[in-house]
């Protein structure tokens, strides 16, 4: 039986380089995407990789919590089980915006949405007969400035496109936190939990950024930010019998090691804070 994968953000960058993969290898994908068109044409680039896999596209835009409610219904009403969710879309904005929900944006799409659509698939999951969760985080985490909670959930402050890398970060720091709370709330059953850091990558790089399509190409020539390195890493950590029965790790593109969460990203009562805020605010 082909292993049931739920990917997000797989129009584009990492997202895309891993559903290519991961249907070379046999699998069948649910994709999630914003943009209409550009899950068309990924859906047919896909296809044309792996005729017979199945691949199902699911619309919703991730600043939008009741749409990620929405699709985490569509997935689990469409498929018996879910093999693996693979939790990757995000976005790096380089100017404070607020949800039509009033959330910070870049908290919401990198954070809630992800923490959200995990809870919604737990059901699916829990059917299959040995489930993965996969969280794209970053070591830009490491550059997060000072957290509180739960402030930091819903506050939008002003910051400039050099101050924006702070929120992102933070933003990052979350999801490394969500994933070693959740490891641990799912310990005793068939369902494992693991983030990782991509490493630096040039696929869709500062897309609000002007001069963004002429820095990726330069740091191609340069041959710095290979986005199939951080891809491959996804990969490992939704496919690799290595990985069967390991859960709660951080994992770095760099020779593939575990690593530690910046402070205090690895503190177990904070994580446990923050999953608790996170669930008063999503269910309030």
């Amino acid at each position: 039986m082909k292993p049931v994968i739920v990917i997000t953000g797989a129009t584009s960058g990492l997202g895309r380089l891993a559903a290519l993969d991961l249907v070379r290898r046999g699998a069948d994908l649910a994709i999630t995407a914003r943009d209409p068109e550009k899950a068309t044409q990924t859906r047919e680039q896909l296809r044309a990789h792996a005729p017979h896999a199945r691949i199902e596209v699911f619309l919703a835009d991730f600043t939008r919590l009741a749409d990620v409610r929405r699709i985490g219904r569509e997935i689990t009403d469409r498929y018996d089980h879910v093999d693996v969710l693979i939790n990757n879309a995000g976005i790096h904005a380089f100017t404070p915006r607020t949800t039509p929900e009033g959330h910070p944006e870049m908290i919401a799409v990198n954070y809630l949405a992800p923490w959200l659509l995990t809870r919604e698939l737990l059901p699916a999951l829990r059917r299959a007969p040995a489930a993965r969760i996969v969280n794209v985080a970053s070591q830009a985490s490491r550059r997060h400035g000072t957290l509180r909670l739960p402030q930091d959930l819903t506050e939008t402050v002003p910051f400039t496109a050099r101050g924006s890398s702070q929120h992102y970060g933070k933003s990052k720091l979350l999801d490394i936190m969500f994933t070693l709370e959740l490891a641990r709330r799912l310990a005793g059953t068939t369902i494992t939990a693991n983030c990782l850091d991509p490493g630096f990558n040039t696929t869709g790089l500062g897309r609000e950024l002007r001069f963004a399509a002429i820095l990726e190409k330069i740091l191609n020539r340069l041959s710095i930010g290979d986005p199939a390195r951080g891809a491959g890493l996804i990969v490992t950590l939704a496919t690799d019998p290595a990985f069967t029965r390991r859960t709660g790790g951080y994992y770095t593109v760099r020779k593939t090691r575990q690593i530690q969460p910046t402070s205090p990203g690895d503190d177990p009562e904070l994580q446990a804070r923050l999953w608790r805020e996170t669930e008063r605010l999503l269910d309030g």
